[in-house]
């Protein structure tokens, strides 16, 4: 899909080319770390943004779930784990764990 969002002047001594604040939202260049790569194709100049952190990993770095990775980390550092031998032992373990969750 393709939308007009507005112009950008280009400041002839450095060469900045301001982004319109809409526009940096939407694609997350607005967080520490935001790249935006240059490409020339076919007489345009294409913009593709770069971050950091990939847009769709995002959640993975979301203040709850650090908080879920703090906890996982802590429990193995008590040594608090389950080992099992196959992976069907351990599908059966998964299968066990949600009965125990849905008669809760």
């Amino acid at each position: 899909m393709e939308k007009h969002v507005a112009f950008a002047a280009v400041q002839p001594k450095n060469g900045t080319v301001t982004i319109p604040a809409q526009v940096r939202r939407e694609f997350g260049l607005d967080k520490p770390g935001a790249q935006v790569e240059i490409i020339v194709r076919d007489g345009e100049i294409v913009l593709v943004p770069h971050l950091a952190v990939r847009v769709d990993e995002t959640w993975f770095w979301s203040k709850e779930w650090q908080a879920k990775e703090r906890e996982v980390d802590e429990e193995l550092a008590a040594g608090r784990r389950t080992r099992h031998e196959t992976s069907a032992d351990f599908l059966a373990h998964l299968d066990r764990l949600d009965e125990a969750t849905d008669e809760a």
